[in-house]
Order: C-alpha cells, then sequence, then structure tokens
C-alpha cells in the first residue's frame, strides 16, 4: 500500500497563496490519476483538481482559474498551488491516488492524512 505524505498547509489571510505538496512512498507513474479533496467542516468531501498520469488536469468549478496541480515524477510529487485564497477554501485537503484497476472498479484508492488550510478573512 502507497503511502502519500501532504504538507505546505497552514493560516493564511484571504488573497494569499499556499503550495501543497502530496509526496508518494512509490514511483507514481503506477497511478492513473491522482487527486486533491477538500474537507470542510460540515459537508461533504469535494474533489478539486485532479491529474492523471499524462498530465491532463481538471478542477472544481469554484477553484478553476485559482489552483493548479502539478507533478513531479522525479520527486513522486503532486502540487497543488492555490492563490487567491477565499474563507471558503478553508478545509482539510487530501490527496489521493488510484491505480489502473482501482479506477476502473470504483474504488476508493489511497489516501494520506491531510493537510490543514485555514483562510481568514
Amino acid at each position: 500500500q502507497v503511502q502519500l505524505v501532504e504538507s505546505g498547509g497552514g493560516l493564511v489571510q484571504a488573497g494569499g497563496s499556499l503550495r501543497l505538496s502530496c509526496a508518494a512512498s512509490e514511483n507514481i507513474s503506477k497511478f492513473i490519476v491522482m487527486d486533491w479533496y477538500r474537507q470542510a467542516p460540515g459537508k461533504q468531501r469535494e474533489l478539486v483538481a485532479r491529474i492523471n498520469r499524462g498530465g491532463g488536469t481538471s478542477y472544481a468549478d469554484s477553484v478553476r482559474g485559482r489552483f493548479t496541480v502539478s507533478m513531479d515524477n522525479a520527486k513522486d510529487t503532486v502540487y497543488l498551488r492555490m492563490n487567491g485564497l477565499e474563507p471558503e477554501d478553508t478545509g482539510v485537503y487530501l490527496c489521493n491516488a488510484k491505480t489502473p484497476s482501482e479506477y476502473r472498479e470504483g474504488v476508493s484508492g489511497s489516501w494520506g492524512q491531510g493537510t490543514q488550510v485555514t483562510v481568514s478573512s
């Protein structure tokens, strides 16, 4: 089972920026997609950004144009650059990785422990 470790969260004022990292214990090329989810208090876990093995990306409407997901295969790390942060972006940000079979079967894949992002107004 791959280990995913998120880092880079913190407290930031509205309008500020953060860069989150998700470091994997295995070669990330084995995963067909790697996702960033957000868990806000009292809300359902939300998929905010995805990057696929080929480097293609997609975003939730709420973050498109402000967040950028990228990956560094040499470091087995996926990043989430967050600009123009808003109080509504507050939550625990979790990294998720799915192998091709997990993606095809619709199972949950592997999760990190999350990193807290708090945006003050």
